[in-house]
């Protein structure tokens, strides 16, 4: 039986409490050399929902797996007329007070790198540099036979030519780009294979169940060991692909330093977690950094 990717995960009654002590954040970058970890969290402020917080997409919609979507014709037309739709809305999406606050850190050199577990693209969008996109970017697609990359706004224009009229009203939009849409709605929308070869098309993202590729794992892994501090910011380190970084971090005996509302999978491991929201913590520690970031109230006290 084929094994379905951990999507959930439950805290157990004797994890520490979070705090509202942002010192240590302050603390920690003031030194630099941190490295920040994101997590689908500090999207939730452009727009774009989390997965597992409150009123979290995986309530109401499970993520299209990497096997599904190889095995399935339909599974295809399900999946690209759904993100289709939400390409829409995903890409209009702006960065925010918490992407503003981590660009400002890496330009006065407080960070050491930006590794995203998000596909959005809002860290680059805010000017941060050199950021590594974990699980990849819904900006770009990728031909599963010859391997050929392409923009996501190419793609776009070829479904609209070759779906007129399509418009249905989604119920909500996930942190993967994709929209919820019923099998009625979805109808038969029409895929468009690859222009060279015409292979099998698919958005250049880590699906659930697929492998992130070895070598951008272990150019993370190299980022963790060369970094004095690991800053987690909106993730629940649910799975391991993310919370490996932070378990390599704590056996090092680098600080670890998570800024997330909920608990998350690697609190054990954290010198703090900070429960607060992101745009406002993070303008706020800012502040205290004398570096000025727009666009969010800070929180005060």
């Amino acid at each position: 039986m084929r094994m379905r990717p951990t999507l959930s995960w439950t805290p157990p009654e004797d994890l520490p409490p979070g705090t509202t002590d942002l010192e240590p954040v302050a603390d920690a970058l003031s030194t630099g050399g941190v490295l920040v970890l994101s997590g689908a969290g500090i999207s939730t402020e452009s727009g774009i929902p989390d997965y597992r917080g409150e009123g979290g997409s995986l309530s109401r919609h499970t993520p299209m797996t990497y096997q599904d979507f190889t095995a399935s014709a339909q599974a295809r037309r399900r999946y690209w007329a759904r993100s289709h739709l939400g390409w829409r809305t995903f890409g209009r999406a702006r960065p925010n007070a918490g992407h503003r606050a981590v660009a400002a850190f890496g330009q006065h050199d407080m960070l050491s790198g930006v590794i995203t577990q998000n596909v959005d693209g809002l860290h680059q969008a805010a000017g941060s540099e050199d950021v590594v996109e974990l699980h990849g970017s819904l900006a770009r697609v990728v031909c599963l036979a010859c391997g050929a990359f392409s923009p996501r706004r190419e793609l776009a224009q070829r479904l609209e030519e070759a779906n007129p009229g399509f418009e249905p009203v989604a119920a909500g939009i996930n942190p993967d780009g994709d929209a919820d849409l019923t099998d009625t709605q979805v109808g038969d929308f029409r895929v468009v294979p690859c222009t060279i070869c015409g292979g099998i098309l698919k958005p250049d993202v880590v699906f659930f169940g697929e492998a992130v590729p070895p070598r951008r794992v272990e150019h993370c892994r190299e980022l963790v060991r060369e970094s004095t501090s690991l800053l987690v910011l909106g993730s629940s380190l649910t799975v391991m692909s993310g919370l490996r970084f932070v378990r390599l971090a704590a056996q090092a005996g680098k600080p670890v330093l998570i800024v997330n509302r909920e608990p998350t999978r690697g609190d054990r491991h954290a010198f703090t977690r900070v429960s607060l929201p992101l745009g406002a913590a993070l303008t706020t520690v800012a502040e205290r950094l004398g570096i000025a970031v727009g666009g969010q109230a800070a929180l005060r006290g």
